[in-house]
């Protein structure tokens, strides 16, 4: 439900009111009793979504959007991994102690 700022044009009192997005706007004023509330504009009436449990798939973008990002899923699943390419061979582990010039390796 969204939340409306009224303010009475009697006292001045401004307050925030839930209220369904049915619901009739309120008259009286809580604090004097004048049935002089306004409903401000531009307050209220919006839905945000937080939380966990909405997705991007929710919203609707543009179809060029949605190509691109289509076309770049495709282009990352065919393209080889570079870890596989240039991986060393075994025993040559240029970050190991063992591989500078003029030591060797002890068991």
């Amino acid at each position: 439900m969204p939340t409306y700022e009224y303010a009475c044009g009697a006292c001045d009192h401004r307050f925030e009111q839930w209220q369904s997005f049915s619901a009739a706007a309120l008259t009286d004023c809580p604090r004097c009793g004048q049935p002089r509330l306004v409903r401000l504009f531009g307050s209220g009436g919006a839905i945000i979504f937080k939380g966990s449990g909405f997705y991007e798939t929710d919203y609707r973008r543009p179809q060029s959007q949605r190509q691109a990002d289509k076309n770049r899923k495709q282009q990352d699943s065919t393209a080889p991994s570079a870890s596989s390419s240039s991986a060393s061979p075994p025993g040559n582990n240029a970050d190991s102690p063992s591989s500078e010039p003029g030591t060797s390796r002890q068991a």
